[in-house]
This record gives C-alpha cells, structure tokens and sequence, in this order.
C-alpha cells in the first residue's frame, strides 16, 4: 500500500486544476469547437491548448484540428515537463509533503475535518498511519488521484504525456513554470488553505463521475462558460476558497498570459498547453490577451 501511495507524487501535482475527471472520447473529437486558440502578432503565432492531464487511452484520437495545430509549430510549450520525474522529484514532494517527526496532520485539522478523512480513508481501505503524516495538501490531491485512477483514468494518457512523447527529438521543448514552482505554490499554502482544499476534496470525492459528465458535455459543445460555471461551483458555495482559487488559477493566469506574450513578440509557431481552467473565465487567459487588444480564435 505504501508504494501504491508512494506511485501517486507525479500525478498529484497536476489535481489542483479541479477539472481532473473526464471521459473525454468525444469532448476531444471531430466535430464542433474544441478547447484550442489561436493568437498571433506581425512576427510569431501560439496555439492554446487547454489540457486535461489524466485520460484513458479510449480518448485518443484527438481531434484533428489540434493535430494539425501541433504539426505546424515548431515550438511545445508546457507548463512543467514531467519527461524526467523520478527519485529527485519523489524526494523533493515528500520534503514538503511530510511533517517532521512528533508532528501528524491531526494536529493540523479540525475535528469535524479529520472525522471526513477517517470515514473517507475507510471507504478506500486506506491505512490512517500511512497519510498522518503527510500534510493536507498532498492527502487532498493523493485521495483523487487515487479516486481517478480507480475510474480508469491515467496520467500516461493526458494531453500533457502525449504531446511531450510526440515532441521528444522533433520540436523544441519550453516550461512555463517548473515542477520546483508547482510543487512550491501548494506547498506554500496556509494551514487554513490545506484544510479548505482537503475539505473540499472530501466533500467532492461522491461526485467525481457525476461532475465529470457535466464537464464532458461542456468541453463536447466547446461551451466555456458552463464549464468555468462547474469549475467556480465550489468558491460560490462557499466563499472561504476564494483565496485558494485566486493563488491556483488567477495568480498564474496573469504569469502564462505574461510567457504568451513573449512568445508573440518572438518569431515562431508555439504550441501551449495549460490546464483548461486556466483558458476560461474573466480573469482567464484568453479574455486577458483580448483585454489586451489581441485577436484570440477559438477552434
């Protein structure tokens, strides 16, 4: 069980996005709009994708049009590259991940919040000594993963994984942020912030398929606006998460808009892709390039 638990650090650094779950066969197909833009300047061109990290392998083919996009640039830029996981990047989670010896995320959590996670940890036969002593941000994204990967879905299959292998020796490869940044942005969280993410992850794990069918049928009519609507679902219940929503989307919109925007005063044709939660919404990254003055095509 340990290993099992231990097998879940790559995967965890992606959850955050809150759109994780996706029977994404059709929401990726031929017809219709797919979650892919186009900007471009006098001098250089990007594509947008947004992303959905785990996927099963019945997802694939993708749409052409995003193909295509891909074929034509010579530059993939994502927003960490996970080609190179492995011991370091293992030993570096855990670092942050873990309290120091005497400590345990009991002593971290409300009695209401710990009570959830016992009942939840049951549900999954999962061992409350394994998880004492991690801290709740990484318990929070360790429980989905774990809930995701029961539904079939595979971080080897996300868009990420996939356009990185096609990439490799073809296309030059950028990072906008870094597994370091990734890891150091959840790590940093408040305690307040951790137990609000975990809650949430406790409350939402009933729903997952549920909420997946949502998602499906806003990415299948490429309708952003429902799907950023399921994606605010919670800081609109309850507004406590409000701080953690604008450190997780709005605070790293503003920095990938900031790399887009180099990319444009370049030369060349970039393809990028981020989590979809970042491409939608007010303070999203493609009504911020509009806001800015730049014509921004949804395919």
């Amino acid at each position: 069980m340990r290993n099992k638990f231990r097998s879940l650090l790559p995967v965890v650094l992606f959850l955050y996005l809150m759109i994780l779950p996706a029977c994404m066969r059709e929401a990726l197909g031929q017809d219709g709009k797919t979650f892919l833009w186009k900007v471009d300047s006098k001098s250089s061109m990007v594509y947008m994708l947004g992303s959905i990290h785990l996927l099963k392998k019945e997802s694939y083919p993708l749409s052409q049009k995003i193909e295509r996009a891909f074929e034509k640039s010579d530059t993939l830029v994502v927003e960490a590259d996970i080609r190179d996981e492995g011991k370091k990047t293992t030993l570096q989670i855990m670092e942050r991940a873990s309290y120091p010896e005497n400590d345990s995320i009991e002593k971290h959590l409300s009695p209401e919040t710990y009570e959830l996670l016992q009942k939840e940890a049951a549900n999954l036969g999962l061992p409350l000594d394994l998880i004492s002593g991690q801290k709740p941000w990484f318990v929070a994204m360790a429980l989905e993963a774990m809930e995701l990967l029961h539904l079939g879905y595979d971080p080897r299959y996300g868009i990420d994984s996939y356009f990185l292998s096609k990439a490799t020796g073809r296309k030059k490869i950028l990072e906008i942020e870094g597994l370091d940044e990734q890891i150091k942005m959840v790590a940093d969280l408040s305690d307040r912030e951790q137990e609000l993410l975990l809650l949430l992850t406790l409350k939402d794990q009933q729903t997952i398929a549920q909420d997946a069918d949502q998602l499906v049928r806003a990415w299948q009519s490429g309708d952003t606006k429902k799907m950023q609507a399921i994606i605010a679902k919670s800081t609109r219940e309850d507004p406590s998460l409000l701080p953690i929503y604008e450190k997780l989307f709005n605070d790293r919109n503003r920095k990938m808009v900031s790399k887009i925007e180099d990319y444009l005063k370049g030369k060349g044709i970039y393809f990028v892709i981020v989590g979809a939660g970042h491409m939608i919404g007010e303070k999203g990254i493609v009504e911020t390039l509009r806001k800015k003055g730049y014509r921004v095509e949804q395919f």
